[in-house]
């Protein structure tokens, strides 16, 4: 049965549109998918988005697909939604043991494990339908990332690395942007998808430092715990090899120097992550940990800015 109340999950933003619009019986749906935290699904979309801009330039388009950009946009949700879904129904005896998640729908019980299946079927249908707009190719390597997504909730009780786990799943899209143009897959597609790999591992190892006490408590692993007080020159070292990855992908695509200026933000933007970095501040760790949205942006626009400059006499 559904629990009506109006309970919010600690973890969220306070004020969300969940929390203030959404109908009762749609609350903790809404928070299973993390509609409520939008940065997600903006982080599963970048990869997407970069590989998608990156195939317009090297195929001499004057612009991304608008139409595939929609698609990933829609699919990201969808399954950023089912991703965290499953993953809730897998942590719900964890989640009930760490501060910053008892409140999620399953442990507080909002929802019981069964109802979440439910949606995670519907969410996944949704997805199924966004991947058959693609060509077969497409369609099949996009089939192929549900073995890491479905690995993922239990990379934790094994190793410390479940964010290089989350990183292979997360990144996928990095594959898709490519294929989805060329139906193949091709070494710049290979090496953006390993740099955004990367860059997932750093991004949610500042995440993971909110959570590292409770981790520990518990038992289970992260990057946060394996690095401890030498997290800052560990992220120097992944946002090192991220730009070397990225960069040799733009290279060998071809990628003008608008991409190369887009991508040099990208780059400032994640020294500035290294530099700001305060793992015993749980407030700003959040907060540079959204911050990737806007390194996002910055590579995306230099990408689609390459684009439309080869178009130029």
């Amino acid at each position: 049965m559904v629990r009506t109340n109006d309970d919010a999950v600690a973890d969220a933003p306070r004020g969300n549109w969940v929390d203030r619009f959404a109908p009762a019986a749609v609350k903790p749906y809404a928070r299973l998918a993390r509609w409520d935290r939008p940065i997600g699904w903006w982080l599963l979309l970048w990869p997407c988005w970069w590989s998608a801009a990156l195939a317009a330039g090297a195929s001499g388009a004057r612009f991304p697909d608008p139409w595939h950009l929609v698609l990933f946009l829609v699919g990201a949700i969808a399954m950023r939604g089912a991703g965290c879904t499953y993953n809730d129904i897998v942590d719900r005896k964890i989640d009930a043991q760490v501060a910053r998640t008892r409140s999620r729908p399953i442990p507080s019980g909002q929802v019981s494990a069964r109802q979440a299946g439910l949606f995670l079927v519907l969410q996944a249908l949704v997805g199924s339908l966004v991947l058959q707009q693609f060509n077969r190719f497409t369609f099949g390597l996009g089939l192929a990332s549900l073995l890491v997504v479905a690995a993922y909730p239990f990379a934790k009780r094994v190793t410390h690395w479940p964010q290089a786990v989350l990183g292979l799943a997360f990144s996928w899209g990095g594959l898709m942007g490519w294929a989805a143009v060329f139906g193949r897959l091709d070494l710049p597609a290979v090496l953006l998808y390993l740099g955004a790999v990367v860059w997932t591992i750093g991004y949610d190892t500042i995440y993971a430092h909110q959570d590292r006490e409770d981790d520990a408590l518990v038992g289970i692993g992260s990057t946060a715990l394996l690095f401890g007080r030498r997290t800052r020159p560990a992220l120097a070292m992944l946002f090192v090899v991220t730009a070397v990855l990225m960069g040799a992908g733009l290279w060998t695509a071809g990628a003008g120097v608008a991409a190369f200026v887009g991508f040099a933000a990208f780059c400032v933007q994640l020294g500035w992550q290294v530099v700001r970095l305060d793992i015993d501040d749980p407030d700003l760790c959040l907060a540079i940990f959204k911050s990737n949205s806007f390194a996002g942006w910055l590579l995306f626009l230099g990408l689609v800015a390459d684009c439309l400059a080869r178009q130029w006499p």
